[in-house]
């Protein structure tokens, strides 16, 4: 197992949008080589309004087609989507196709191409012939003859050349040729001996061809074949996945499942199982290279295992929404991050009976619940304080807030400035609140009934016998705990300087 695989520090834990995001910022400084079969992607569009008098088949009236780089080099091309650094190491063949290729690549920013063009041999094109989104028929142009000796040796020789360039190595095999018995074996070797990471995805049916790569990324399908276990369920996809460790002696194992998401099974660790993160599905051509593409660029960037192969779903989850062979970028990613953010924050905002429903399930994980509550209708800094060492003092923290009749009964008919909704979605998207619930009443105490928190928080501007709750908190054992206030902050503070004119000092 190669030492280079970057290690999780603690518990493995459902990694936060903002550990991901960190990622995606990190991805500018990943560098990865792609050493594999590369495929040319055509694409011919067109409209079939009847069948062929010769058979019943339908006739196709091309309007346009396209062509974009497929197998090892789509995997390239979405490192370098994605903002890393690709070096592609390869083979075309001594033809057109070749030639479009190369010119593919040389228009791709982020991508240094160390092609080994050799003569006679075609390079490998796949054209679908499309109606609308649907595939009428795919031709295949290939060869799948392993490359010569001389042809191998001159290969491993850029191979060799270009490790010094990356931190991780992806061995692209969709089962062409070029990725032979005897280049596996040497890349491999090779890369391990410069102290790279190597992730593996296989296309042969026996993984132990694969073996000294630290990560093998096999789909469902691949994994049945290989070793002979059915992985559409997630007990037996983990011993699908161990099975596929054993004959690599590798560090983990990626089973990647469609619509089910993905298994990672790793030495020592107990198996993750993460849902797809899909919102639809267009198109799964070109999934894979994607996935393993910012699995491989987010390791290169120095994530852990866990977190880069979180961040490799959402990436494939993008990609297969889209038509075609397609790529990923950065932005989208972000997106996607900041899109979860917002359902996320909607989904702390919960009734009470949602909310009593949590806290007994964080009780039997043996969580300490933390309650607080306010109407905080303009956030200042010391709300953020109270409710940061609120959340200090306990596991999990909720915050009770007075909805707007509430409020005006207590404030006035002035207030709140912001309604209840506008208030618990910005209470909900701060870091330290798990949970928001809305209570018309005067005071929480019905709602502190309810939920028994283990801790209860107000502000040190009160004494313990002043807060609501407090002698039915260290009734059933728990505490209150009193923070001091950052200074000078008040809501009714900031509307009297807004309507004044002035600012703070």
């Amino acid at each position: 197992m190669n030492d280079a695989l970057p290690r999780a520090h603690g518990q493995d834990r459902a990694p936060s949008d903002h550990d991901l995001a960190d990622i995606v910022h990190r991805l500018a400084g990943a560098r990865v080589l792609v050493l594999g079969d590369i495929v040319l992607d055509r694409y011919v569009s067109g409209t079939a309004g009847r069948l062929s008098p010769e058979a019943p088949i339908p006739v196709l009236r091309p309007t346009r087609s396209r062509a974009t780089l497929g197998g090892a080099a789509n995997v390239a091309l979405n490192v370098a989507s994605l903002g890393g650094r690709a070096i592609l190491v390869g083979v075309v063949g001594d033809d057109p196709a070749g030639s479009e290729v190369q010119a593919l690549l040389a228009a791709s920013p982020g991508i240094e191409a160390r092609l080994l063009a050799i003569p006679g041999r075609p390079t490998t094109v796949k054209t679908r012939f499309l109606v609308g989104a649907h595939q009428l028929l795919r031709l295949d142009e290939e060869t799948v003859e392993p490359i010569d000796t001389q042809s191998a040796a001159l290969l491993l020789d850029r191979f060799s050349d270009a490790l010094a360039g990356a931190e991780v190595v992806v061995l692209s095999d969709y089962a062409k040729g070029v990725l032979s018995d005897p280049v596996l074996e040497s890349a491999i070797a090779r890369a391990r001996a410069a102290g790279r990471l190597v992730v593996a995805d296989p296309k042969r049916h026996d993984f132990a061809a694969y073996r000294g790569a630290d990560v093998l990324t096999p789909n469902e399908a691949e994994a049945r074949t290989a070793t002979r276990i059915d992985a559409a369920e997630d007990a037996d996809a983990e011993r699908a996945g161990t099975a596929a460790l054993a004959e690599t002696g590798g560090a983990a194992v990626l089973v990647t499942r469609s619509s089910k998401g993905l298994t990672l099974v790793r030495r020592d660790c107990p198996p993750l199982h993460m849902p797809t993160r899909a919102r639809e599905v267009a198109d799964v051509s070109g999934a894979g290279d994607t996935l393993v593409a910012a699995l491989a660029a987010a390791l290169a960037a120095g994530a852990a295992l866990p977190l880069a192969a979180a961040l490799a779903n959402i990436t494939a989850g993008i990609s297969v929404a889209k038509q075609g062979t397609a790529t990923v970028s950065a932005e989208e990613l972000r997106a996607a991050l900041h899109l979860r953010e917002v359902v996320a924050t909607d989904q702390k905002i919960v009734t009470q009976q949602q909310a009593m429903e949590q806290v007994a399930a964080w009780r039997d994980s043996g969580l300490r619940v933390g309650f607080t509550n306010g109407c905080f209708d303009l956030i200042h800094p010391g709300h953020v304080r109270l409710l940061t060492q609120a959340r200090a003092a306990c596991d999990r923290l909720i915050v009770g807030l007075n909805t707007d009749a509430s409020v005006r009964r207590l404030k006035g008919p002035s207030r709140p400035v912001q309604s209840e909704t506008a208030r618990a979605t910005v209470m909900a998207s701060l870091a330290p609140v798990d949970l928001v619930v809305l209570f018309d009443e005067d005071t929480p105490l019905e709602m502190i009934r309810a939920l028994r928190p283990d801790v209860l928080v107000k502000g040190a501007d009160y004494t313990v016998e002043q807060v609501v709750g407090a002698d039915l908190v260290q009734g059933w054992g728990g505490v209150v705990t009193l923070v001091d206030l950052e200074q000078g902050y008040s809501t009714t503070g900031t509307i009297k300087r807004m309507t004044a004119g002035t600012t703070a000092e």
